[in-house]
């Protein structure tokens, strides 16, 4: 550290720490130095004599205030040195002679520690690192990491293969070069339909999903692109085989009635002379095979409908308004509103309604069973409103197959009406949902509905 006392002074460097312990080495050894000249010259020694005691003396302090120095520098240097290596990443070194019952001791014993300590850390982390690379490299998912400026900083060997091209000529890249920068958009966790140079034919439905994470002190956006194709190709075709199962079901139960009846009437018509009440036979089994096709055209239709659901119209709606008209349709029993704050949304009133006619509907027949109430209202949660149905029935069994095609619970039933709701419920970017009460017997319907819907869904 230089000092300046004036302006034409000239600088002046403190002394070292070395420099000193060494100076008060010898002021600790100057008086006793002193004393024993003045004795030395006061008394009737020779001259050679007293130069001789002088030399010693002089030599004697100087050893002693020099190794004094050195006693107390070595060991800053030893922990230096130490420190050093410690930074460095070399945890190797130790220091010895540390021991307790003793400040310089314990100080080492402590470094010691720390060294011990760190290495343990460093063995940990290149474990863990060389577990995580092991892992990035065997994984079937595709893992970017993109800087500020989006360029590619790193890729695992699935992202390579995905991108058609080895690490050295995709990283430092920038995220549109690689055709990658509509996946850093949108919602961190979304399903794409995208087409990539290195990935087999037919995977073309990716999951994405995105972090923040950081290495060495830089942000970076990991992106990983997982393939989707195979898990929604094994979903259709368990959805193909639930279909075909129903739909057989159904014309099973439709025309092995239709193709015994009408093996009867051949018989009956075979026969020579005909029976006397040949006629009342041959009506009896026409009219059986009518209702049964009745029946399987009811079915037909049913099915055309849940396939050509509309997109649904726009337009402003107040949801206490609805809940009153759809609950004004309902006239076998009086139902209880509860009403809710004022709210209105975007929404397809029309369809909304449906849902609601359906939802009333059901919770009356579960209540007339039991003959008790039937509650509707709604409240606001966030940026959604929910419209709820309570009922007092018996409740429903195997509420996972509720909004299955076809599935009902109802005699008579066509297994339709919660499929066509929940299909509304999402059109409108909302969901619909349906559960046994928890407090007492009963169902509770629950209709969510965005307030503001969508950009996609508005267009």
């Amino acid at each position: 550290m230089l000092t300046m006392t004036g302006a034409n002074a000239r600088p002046k460097r403190k002394l070292s720490h070395e420099g000193r312990v060494l100076l008060l080495a010898l002021l600790a050894g100057l008086p006793g130095t002193v004393v024993a000249l003045v004795l030395l010259w006061t008394n009737g020694y020779s001259q050679p004599l007293r130069w001789t005691l002088v030399l010693l003396m002089l030599m004697l302090w100087l050893s002693i205030a020099f190794s004094l120095r050195e006693r107390v520098v070595h060991p800053l240097h030893t922990l230096s040195n130490l420190l050093a290596a410690l930074r460095e990443g070399d945890f190797s070194i130790r220091a010895r002679g540390a021991r307790q019952q003793d400040a310089l001791g314990e100080v080492m014993m402590e470094v010691n520690s720390l060294g011990e300590l760190l290495r343990e850390q460093r063995l940990g982390a290149l474990e863990a690192s060389a577990l995580l690379r092991g892992v990035m490299a065997e994984i079937d998912v595709a893992v970017f990491a993109f800087d500020s400026n989006r360029r590619l900083r790193l890729v695992n060997q699935a992202g390579e293969k995905l991108l058609a091209r080895p690490a050295e000529h995709l990283l430092g890249r920038d995220a549109n070069t690689l055709g990658l920068a509509e996946c850093l958009e949108g919602d961190i966790s979304r399903t794409i339909e995208k087409v990539f140079p290195g990935a087999p034919t037919g995977k073309t439905f990716w999951g994405i999903n995105r972090s923040l994470s950081r290495k060495e002190g830089v942000a970076l956006e990991l992106l990983v692109l997982s393939d989707l194709s195979r898990q929604l190709r094994e979903e259709e075709r368990k959805a193909w085989q639930r279909l075909i199962r129903v739909l057989g079901h159904e014309l099973n139960n439709s025309l092995a009635p239709i193709i015994s009846m009408s093996k009867s009437l051949e018989n009956l018509l075979s026969r020579n002379p005909p029976p006397e009440d040949w006629r009342e036979d041959m009506q009896s089994g026409l009219r059986v095979v009518g209702s049964r096709a009745e029946a399987l055209s009811r079915f037909m239709e049913a099915y055309s409908r849940l396939a050509r659901l509309p997109q649904p119209k726009l337009a402003a709606v107040d949801i206490g308004a609805m809940v009153r008209r759809a609950v004004s349709l309902e006239t076998r029993m009086p139902l209880n509103v509860v009403p809710g704050p004022p709210v209105s949304i975007q929404a397809d009133a029309d369809q909304l309604e449906q849902i609601l006619i359906n939802l009333l509907r059901n919770a009356v027949d579960a209540s007339l069973e039991t003959r008790s109430s039937v509650s509707i209202g709604w409240h606001r949660n966030g940026a959604q409103v929910e419209i709820w149905v309570r009922d007092e029935g018996p409740g429903v069994s195997g509420t996972k197959n509720l909004f299955v095609p076809f599935y009902t619970t109802k005699p008579g039933g066509t297994g339709i009406g919660l499929v066509i709701s929940r299909q509304i419920a999402e059109a409108h970017g909302g969901a619909l949902t349906l559960e046994n009460r928890e407090d007492r017997p009963g169902c509770t319907a629950r209709l969510f509905l965005p307030i503001h819907p969508a950009k996609s869904m508005q267009h």
